[in-house]
């Protein structure tokens, strides 16, 4: 009994540990124009449940009628997402006007 708690657990452990990178992109009017980017970090809390303070892309564009938004989950998010066992659950959120 105790071989297939400590089996399942391992495998739980490996499973949740290569979950992997995702990124999401889109367009607003026309793309980007002008090629300048803007980055900024979302904060949550308990795997994305309790957001602390998000990223308004609106506001990142300031004022620009074309550009694009990309919100990803980097390497370094997953890692301290990790680390913290998904307490704590950062994203990267970039716009490029």
């Amino acid at each position: 009994m105790k071989k297939i708690l400590i089996q399942t657990s391992l495998l739980l452990f490996i499973v949740g540990s290569l979950s992997s990178c995702y990124t999401q992109s889109y367009m607003v009017g026309e793309g980007p124009q002008k090629g300048v980017e803007t980055v900024e970090k979302s904060h949550y809390l308990i795997y994305g449940l309790a957001p602390i303070k998000t990223a308004d892309p609106v506001k990142m564009a300031s004022g620009a009628s074309d550009y694009s938004v990309t919100i990803q989950h980097s390497f370094v998010d997953g890692l301290l997402n990790a680390i913290t066992f998904g307490v704590y659950s950062p994203t990267t959120t970039k716009v490029m006007k």
